[in-house]
């Protein structure tokens, strides 16, 4: 996550009714329906974009582009190979376009695959789905290996990552914002510039740096090598004794400490050693 931009490596995809404050760079992006996106939208292969969509800047692919209707572009569109629009788009910036254009309603990519399985399962043939669902691994490229998933209803800005569900956040990142989820597990080599809130558990991998607190309900578990800047409140806390915590750590149900011989030194056992 940059100034003004998330870069992935990978795909994006985003669910309806979210609202995104940054701009977007990646190899491909997918956005459901009532998607709001501030920045500019760079992409080196497919852009699909479901009806009644807001795009805050210019949006350039470098293969093919599919708008549903009632789509609203407030810069310029550009795209390098064919594109399908449907009805009623606006496009104040203006548009370039290489290949052919077909004025239409794509059906968005993942629409159109739940309608097909749905309806080869309506047909009962279970070996066609099986065939499909293979094919689709093997050969379906617009969903790669290292994608951003965003679940519907999503809220990213520079102040906040709000998530109605579960977040997975991998390995390597960098990102800005305090994080809103039901729970949380962190890979490992993260850096957060933010504090972390949950109902239930929250799992830190090994090597991150989370530069604020970590406020849960349920579990937090911290993994060898993580540094927390900040507190620590939660029900219980499970930390790797070669982890950092600069603040206080406060849990209900007590604090263990892990060693790599899957040993756990407990709070009292800590205060006895006079650690």
């Amino acid at each position: 996550m940059e100034e003004h931009t998330i870069v992935v490596d990978g795909d994006i995809i985003i669910g309806n009714h979210s609202d995104i404050k940054y701009g977007l760079i990646a190899n491909s992006v997918i956005l459901g329906e009532r998607v709001q996106v501030s920045g500019d939208m760079v992409t080196a292969s497919d852009i699909r974009i479901d009806m009644w969509s807001q795009i805050g800047g210019n949006v350039k692919t470098d293969t093919d582009a599919y708008l549903g209707e009632f789509i609203t572009i407030d810069g310029k569109l550009i795209v390098k190979g064919d594109l399908d629009i449907g009805n009623d788009v606006k496009i104040n910036g203006g548009f370039e376009a290489k290949g052919w254009i077909v004025v239409r309603n794509p059906v968005p990519v993942m629409v159109y695959l739940f309608l097909y399985i749905s309806e080869l399962l309506r047909l009962g043939k279970d070996e066609e789905v099986e065939k499909a669902l293979e094919g689709i691994e093997d050969n379906f490229e617009i969903i790669g290996d290292v994608a951003m998933i965003v679940p519907n209803g999503s809220k990213i800005s520079i102040d906040s990552i709000r998530v109605p569900a579960h977040a997975v956040i991998g390995n390597n990142c960098r990102l800005v914002g305090n994080i809103r989820a039901s729970s949380l597990e962190m890979g490992d080599g993260t850096t957060l510039y933010g504090s972390i809130r949950t109902i239930e558990d929250i799992v830190i991998g090994e090597n991150n740096t989370i530069h604020g607190n970590l406020i849960s309900r349920g579990k937090v578990h911290i993994n060898e090598g993580s540094h927390v800047l900040g507190e620590i409140n939660a029900d219980s806390i499970s930390i790797h004794e070669s982890a950092r915590v600069d603040g206080i750590m406060r849990a209900a149900r007590g604090i263990e400490f892990e060693r790599n011989e899957d040993e756990t030194i407990s709070e009292h056992e800590l205060m006895e050693l006079d650690v």
